[in-house]
């Protein structure tokens, strides 16, 4: 049965320093570049996204227009082209076989919500590769990480949450989220 690795959003504004860095990102970086030097053939695709919004707007109101509320409304982050919405410089990105941007002028949480840049969804991909297994990491945890695991799950895929190479904005929030999933049918692998 064909596998997939889902990393989730290992970018600049997402890790130590960032727009919305969160502890432990940068180490989550490096984890899964050694990681993907030791298991990359394992998997039939590995699919990495980046949150990619607009410069010019509010991104369907998922930028703050005054004090975010950082549920629904975020500070500026992840601006298309920018350094923030670079990759991590400790992920090393050459295992990846398709490059997803999601967001692009609308809220987006899932993996599942971007388009690779040949057009083609994550769905499609999987299909095309007749992926059932996704293995997902990155960041964050109680956010985009839980989002594209929901998603992986309700597209009917088996799911397994690699808590060693996740980051999560805060502890309570991450662990609930892990609950969620497990609670969901994803298995949480230490």
């Amino acid at each position: 049965m064909a596998k997939a690795l889902f990393i989730v959003d290992v970018q600049n504004d997402f890790t130590e320093g960032g727009a919305l860095g969160v502890t432990g990102g940068d180490a989550v970086a490096e984890s899964i570049t050694r990681y993907l030097a030791d298991h990359a053939g394992e998997y039939e695709v590995v699919i990495a996204s980046r949150d990619w919004h607009d410069p010019d707007n509010d991104n369907g109101g998922h930028f703050a227009s005054g004090e975010p509320d950082f549920v629904n409304t975020w500070p500026v982050h992840c601006v298309a082209g920018s350094p923030g919405a670079e990759y991590d410089p400790g992920l090393d990105t050459s295992s990846v076989t398709h490059h997803v941007k999601k967001g692009q002028g609308r809220p987006a949480y899932s993996l599942y919500e971007g388009v690779a840049d040949d057009g083609s969804t994550v769905a499609e991909v999987l299909e095309e590769h007749g992926v059932m297994e996704v293995d997902v990491v990155g960041i964050a945890t109680d956010y985009c990480v839980r989002a594209s695991a929901m998603d992986a799950i309700e597209h009917g895929r088996r799911v397994r949450v690699l808590t060693g190479l996740v980051a999560g904005v805060a502890p309570g929030t991450s662990e609930a989220a892990l609950a969620e999933l497990g609670h969901a049918g994803a298995e949480i692998v230490e």
